[in-house]
């Protein structure tokens, strides 16, 4: 029997032909990582290939590292097996991973999201004959609003929140969601405040794009100072020693998870954004309609229920076991209690 192209192992995604895994979840000696998300890129590596945008990003989260940089469609041989990274459009630096040999193309995503964010370089569809996709958000009740939407509704907040004199706090997860937030906020409105976390990952990634400016807030930060503007912080700062210092505030997040009736209330934030670095429903399906691939694994997320739906199209569909996570939910994410709002 034929060994597939990439198998999935114990370590990870393996392509045999190469002797190289895809975002390894165990020490290997040889890892092509799609972006910087911890799950996907682990310490322990003897050598790295990456995006060049991505390099920074690893290099800040993992230390000294030996790595190999790519640029978007460049071409490069393992083995005799070609490879390329091409724009998956998820955060800076993520990308797709393209392996083709003898006559055969497999395209792993890693995490991706189809709609222009106006901070990554746009999704790239690629044609393949085996399609490796998360579903993160794969269910019909995942329907994102255009960003412009969200993003004009964040800003409105915030002013909203300054004229009644309170402090507006954003969550957002340190790496992507922040700078995505942050690219888009209006300076006109206030100044931005953010958490040691957010900040010190935004000013890595300052080369790579243009953000409004930002100051770190600390305990010497004035309290009178802090009013009316906009924090930008991690999920893991809520119900925080650290928020208190920012009263009277008003908390929010930013994420697809949103989606959920009743997610603001568990989480204890008074305002919900739905906006996601990941695929909605509808962006699942057009990106696989556009490979046009016959053969789609789906790795984390909805697996099951997607597989199933894709099976009912007339795809060759199954789910594979990983140790990705996607979008860490934060909120109880049972099938049945998803809503849109």
């Amino acid at each position: 029997m034929k060994r597939p192209l990439l198998e999935f192992t114990a370590k990870g995604i393996y392509c045999q032909a190469a002797d190289v895994y895809l975002d390894p979840w165990k020490p290997v000696d040889r890892a092509i990582i799609s972006h910087g998300h911890a799950d996907h890129s682990r310490w322990g590596h003897k050598k790295y290939i990456t995006h060049h945008r991505n390099a920074p990003i690893i290099k800040h989260r993992l230390g000294d590292l030996t790595i190999s940089s790519k640029e978007w469609g460049e071409t490069f041989l393992v083995n005799g097996v070609k490879f390329s990274l091409h724009p998956a459009g998820h955060i800076i630096g993520s990308s797709q991973i393209r392996v083709e040999h003898k006559g055969e193309v497999w395209v792993f995503t890693g995490d991706y999201k189809i709609e222009d964010d106006g901070l990554t370089t746009p999704y790239e569809s690629l044609k393949c004959h085996t399609f490796i996709t998360e579903c993160t958000f794969g269910l019909p009740a995942f329907l994102w609003q255009p960003q412009q939407e969200v993003i004009d509704d964040i800003n409105s907040w915030w002013a909203e929140n300054k004229a009644n004199g309170q402090t507006s706090v954003l969550f957002g997860y340190s790496l992507g969601k922040a700078q995505r937030l942050l690219k888009h906020l209006d300076p006109s409105i206030g100044k931005i405040y953010t958490h040691g976390a957010v900040e010190n990952m935004t000013q890595i990634l300052r080369p790579l794009a243009q953000f409004p400016a930002t100051e770190l807030l600390t305990k010497e930060t004035p309290k009178e100072a802090i009013r009316g503007s906009m924090v930008i912080a991690p999920p893991s700062a809520h119900g925080s020693t650290w928020i208190r210092k920012m009263t009277p505030f008003v908390t929010a997040t930013a994420s697809g998870w949103m989606a959920f009736r009743g997610a603001r209330r568990r989480r204890a934030i008074d305002k919900g954004f739905v906006l996601s670095d990941h695929c909605d429903w509808q962006g699942l399906l057009k990106a696989i309609k556009d490979t046009g691939a016959t053969t789609i694994i789906t790795t984390h997320g909805y697996t099951e229920i997607f597989s199933k739906y894709l099976r009912s199209l007339g795809y060759d569909a199954r789910t594979e076991t990983t140790q990705f996570e996607g979008e860490s939910p934060e909120v109880n994410t049972e099938p049945e209690k998803v809503q849109a709002e």
